[in-house]
């Protein structure tokens, strides 16, 4: 693969050996590069005001400075075609829900297996969003004892076909994934996918996953 195709990752990350680690596992990668590895959310912003962009972000939680939920914030508002996948050892509910409203488009724990945060990495870049099993079962349960109380008068009409997508997309299916499931072109996804945002009145993913599971809609 041309250097100029290659996902460009960025790390940021306070642990120097964990850092380096990671930086040349990603290095190693045919299809990925790792040119900035920093170890605070200031730095990385200061790659990005010398006119640095990344495509992904791996973001760690705890850091010095400004935390990790601060950096997907200002990521997401100074690059907004980035993508920041959260990894930590911080497993608590608040720091999950923090994480994902803030923008993350994945969370990790630590210890991972290198070739899962490079799996991550490429389901990311897919359209996917890799949770860590735990973390997925933390969030769904967050969620459901958010719920209020159902409503069956209220329905957002949606068809068999498009509960049955936002249903692979709760289980955290990319969309050429879905297409792959259901014999269909990405293209018939995409629009299946778009009209239902415009039902569910969301516009992102992670809005869609959090609505159908707060309010039971599959």
């Amino acid at each position: 693969m041309n250097a100029k195709d290659a996902t460009v990752v960025w790390l940021v990350e306070d642990n120097r050996m964990l850092r380096q680690n990671l930086t040349s596992v990603i290095d190693s990668q045919r299809d990925m590069r790792c040119p900035i590895s920093v170890g605070s959310v200031e730095e990385m912003l200061g790659s990005i005001e010398e006119g640095h962009a990344p495509d992904i972000v791996l973001m760690d939680l705890g850091l010095p400075g400004l935390s990790g939920i601060e950096g997907i914030r200002r990521l997401r508002s100074l690059v907004p075609a980035a993508r920041a996948v959260v990894l930590t050892v911080h497993e608590e509910r608040q720091n999950v829900f923090d994480a994902i409203c803030a923008g993350a488009s994945g969370y990790l724990l630590k210890p991972s297996n290198p070739d899962d945060v490079i799996d991550a990495i490429r389901q990311v870049r897919a359209g996917g969003a890799p949770i860590n099993a735990y973390i997925a079962q933390k969030m769904l349960s967050m969620f459901a004892k958010m719920a209020p109380p159902l409503d069956p008068e209220h329905d957002y009409h949606l068809t068999t076909r498009e509960r049955e997508i936002l249903e692979l997309l709760v289980d955290g299916l990319s969309m050429q994934q879905i297409a792959d499931r259901l014999h269909r072109s990405y293209h018939t996804i995409d629009n299946h996918l778009r009209n239902i945002y415009e039902k569910l009145h969301v516009h992102s993913r992670a809005s869609a996953v959090a609505k159908a599971v707060k309010e039971h809609l599959i």
